[in-house]
């Protein structure tokens, strides 16, 4: 069992014995490490309700709390709350028992079936610095819900249908006939612009491509195969900058809207048959009592237009729909911007009135903020367009290369490139990662690379120190037993104790943030210990110290890496 859960049972149940049964024990860090490494707050709700003295009723907790062989000390602080100091001995065991596992202490979970959805991108346009987030949020969730012993489900959905994409196969078509559909495939925002262009301009090829669209929606083979086609270039350009930012999405895990096409005509009668369906100008609508505007008139939710078109709402809906049905999941995690919050909880609110979506399914908006530049806005090119992806992730592999060669000239080139990858690639993603999710942040490419403070760069260049020791040591013996003495032996091997808490909070609540904090913290610890402790003295290895070295390089390694982040042997 990981710490918190510990702690907070055996206060729980030493509540429970001095006469407060429905107290619910609050066990956290200690504010000050001076006073200790938690503290527990719930006895002062605990002596109201039992109209008893809040120190006497911590003294009896106290008294009557069984942490033999966990707390070194507990001490009564201010009005009631306990300060609570771990034994040596309890920690050095836990550091043991975290080497013997390969999932260094971090308990499976109650197993759910859980789906991420993420980077979800238009297969009409090129990925631009606004799938940044999403990608790499979800991705990381991925792996920390996978990691816990959840069932998960990577999910890409993407937008791969509607009136669009007419214009874009009769231009594909067009592009073919003239020999240059593959040459300008290779830009897919160009090839967007062009196709639009002349769709605009053009009366003969925006007729031409309305009738694609009817095509395409009544099923016509070639139109289809065309279509196919022209996803499948998409896509691999997706995959392309999956793979250089280093996702874990690939092609099973796409599931787009067009797969739901031929059962939203379904789900429209299902709705109409309960009676939440009204025609509202030619649209069928579901009205929300739930949302009302200033003027009192519910929100209209519209599930298909005047003329029979349906939206990405009727999609999401089916999404929903077939993810409760067919696929039985548990929990569903939409990583999204911020900004489409109101139609999520519109979504969700229909999806549970029509039946859709169970209450035993959990639905959660995992929102996310703006990358923006430096005056304040979202980030964009010079010139007011959005920023490619791919250049993105070249100018940071490029920036981390210069940095890299300044540094350590003396590396072959090939060496220097991998270094630059796992760095740049690294940066970007640390710098999202390690912002709580639902701010904006000010894209910086200084702060980022940085080996200094809480960056990529210095947690990579903290996992490479820490491995080093290895080398100049050597042989070592890796089955001595690991006894703290000093103070920071102490406050490195809580910090490692906590890496399973710390990873069952960011797969409750979807924040990344807090494991990138805790990894900070366990490189600071690191290197105060390493400053206070010898590992090496007097020509002798400390053995015990290496093991504490040891787990702190895995900590470093498997936090990183659920966090989709690269580490070196050396830099």
């Amino acid at each position: 069992m990981s710490l918190l859960p510990l702690l907070n049972q055996r206060f729980a149940a030493a509540l429970a014995a001095v006469g407060a049964p429905d107290a619910q024990p609050l066990v956290q860090l200690a504010g000050r490490p001076e006073f200790g490494d938690y503290q527990m707050n719930g006895v002062m709700g605990a002596a109201k309700a039992l109209k008893l003295n809040p120190r006497e009723l911590a003294q009896k907790v106290i008294d009557s709390v069984d942490l033999a062989g966990i707390a070194a000390s507990l001490e009564i602080a201010g009005p009631g709350f306990i300060n609570i100091k771990l034994d040596d001995g309890f920690l050095a065991q836990r550091v043991e028992t975290a080497l013997a596992d390969p999932k260094l202490g971090v308990d499976t979970l109650p197993r759910q079936r859980v789906m991420v959805e993420y980077s979800s991108v238009n297969l009409a346009k090129e990925m631009h610095i606004g799938h940044l987030r999403g990608g790499i949020i979800g991705d990381a969730l991925a792996r920390i819900n996978g990691f816990v012993g959840q069932d998960v489900i990577r999910q890409n959905h993407v937008g791969d249908w509607g009136t669009q994409f007419g214009m874009l196969v009769a231009f594909m078509v067009e592009s073919r006939k003239a020999g240059e559909a593959e040459y300008a495939l290779k830009d897919l925002d160009t090839f967007y612009k062009a196709s639009k262009k002349r769709f605009d301009e053009d009366p003969a090829f925006a007729d031409l491509a309305r009738d694609y669209v009817v095509k395409l929606q009544g099923g016509d083979a070639e139109v289809l195969a065309l279509w196919r086609q022209f996803v499948e270039l998409s896509l691999a350009h997706c995959n392309d900058i999956y793979q250089k930012l280093g996702l874990l999405l690939n092609d099973s895990d796409v599931r787009g809207e067009s797969f739901y096409n031929d059962d939203l005509p379904v789900l429209v009668d299902e709705l109409r048959q309960q009676g939440l369906l009204t025609e509202d100008q030619g649209a069928q609508v579901v009205f929300l009592e739930e949302f009302k505007n200033k003027e009192g008139d519910p929100a209209a939710y519209i599930v298909q237009k005047q003329g029979g078109g349906y939206l990405y709402a009727t999609t999401d809906l089916g999404a929903i729909r077939f993810r409760a049905r067919e696929l039985k999941l548990d929990r569903c995690l939409y990583v999204v911007d911020a900004r489409q919050g109101l139609h999520f909880q519109q979504l969700f609110t229909v999806a549970r009135k029509a039946g859709f979506a169970p209450a035993s399914l959990q639905l959660e908006h995992v929102a996310h903020g703006t990358i923006m530049g430096a005056d304040g806005k979202p980030l964009k090119t010079r010139s007011g367009e959005n920023i490619k992806l791919v250049d993105l992730l070249d100018e940071a592999i490029e920036r981390a290369y210069q940095l890299v060669s300044a540094k350590n000239p003396e590396l072959e080139e090939a060496t220097r490139r991998d270094i630059a990858k796992a760095v740049g690639i690294g940066a970007l993603k640390y710098a999202d990662l390690s912002k709580n999710r639902t701010t904006d942040y000010i894209f910086d490419w200084d702060t980022m690379l940085s080996f200094e403070g809480n960056t990529a760069p210095y947690l990579q260049y903290a996992y490479t120190r820490v491995r080093s020791i290895f080398r100049k040591v050597g042989e070592w013996d890796s089955k001595a037993t690991v006894a703290l003495t000093e103070p920071a032996e102490h406050a490195l091997a809580l910090e490692l104790s906590r890496f399973a808490d710390v990873v069952h909070l960011v797969a409750r609540d979807s924040q990344p943030h807090f494991l990138c904090a805790y990894l900070y913290n366990v490189a600071t610890a690191f290197s105060r210990f390493y400053e206070a402790c010898p590992v090496i003295q007097d020509g002798q290895t400390n053995a015990s110290r290496l093991k504490v070295c040891d787990l702190t390089a895995k900590v470093l390694a498997q936090g990183l890496g659920l966090l989709g982040i690269a580490v070196l042997e050396a830099m």
